[in-house]
């Protein structure tokens, strides 16, 4: 066991090296978490699934990963930063102080159990839309493939792979997680005004990301 604690521990300290920089995933994710809690903690999980199939891509192939991901780079920079873009743009027009929201007429199929609601299905989509931006993000891979080409043959057995992994993960999760438990706590405590301008803030931040990962030009 005490032979697995080291890749375990490199792999925590990988995590942690990819998952806490605050850059526009965590901007979008505090956001998230000041309006929605159960959405954020279901975005913070998708997070950190793409983080530890990165890793566990680049245990496996490392050096092929960063030798097919470079040359496209450029361009799948400017794919993120085209999407980060909408996203800043959809939320600094809808930053405005949001009313009590109207209380849903009963619906007797939901009622009945055939149907699910809005409420029930947004976590999925959460987790399904912050997958998908995070996979997007050629730094993540590229980042794991140079640990993992780097440490060679020190990951190269299945328990020792294993436990670096598990490490990525858990580390990834909890730092995540973390972000969801301060955003939702600043969202409790500030009043709607200021969250307002909290949202303009972020969605400012997400939009001056967006510019700085697409340059150079391709």
């Amino acid at each position: 066991m005490s032979e697995l604690m080291t890749p375990a521990l490199a792999g925590a300290a990988a995590g942690l090296g990819v998952a806490m920089p605050m850059g526009a995933m965590s901007v979008l994710l505090l956001q998230e978490a000041m309006r929605h809690r159960r959405t954020a903690v279901a975005a913070a999980m998708g997070i950190a699934v793409v983080d530890l199939g990165y890793a566990a891509l680049a245990t496996a192939v490392g050096p092929w990963v960063a030798s097919h991901v470079s040359p496209v780079e450029a361009w799948v920079r400017l794919a993120s930063a085209a999407i980060l873009l909408a996203i800043a743009a959809h939320g600094l027009a809808g930053a405005r102080p949001m009313a009590a929201p109207p209380v849903p007429a009963p619906d007797p199929a939901a009622a009945s159990g055939t149907t699910r609601t809005t409420t029930d299905l947004r976590p999925a989509k959460a987790f399904a839309r912050y997958v998908a931006l995070t996979a997007i993000n050629p730094t993540t891979a590229l980042y794991f493939a140079a640990l993992t080409t780097a440490q060679g043959a020190s990951l190269g057995t299945g328990p020792t792979g294993a436990a670096f992994l598990v490490g990525v993960g858990a580390a990834s999760l909890l730092w995540q997680q973390s972000l969801v438990a301060l955003g939702s706590l600043a969202g409790a405590r500030i009043s709607a005004t200021a969250r307002v301008w909290t949202f303009r803030l972020g969605y400012g931040l997400v939009a001056a990301y967006a510019v700085k990962i697409a340059l150079p030009l391709p």
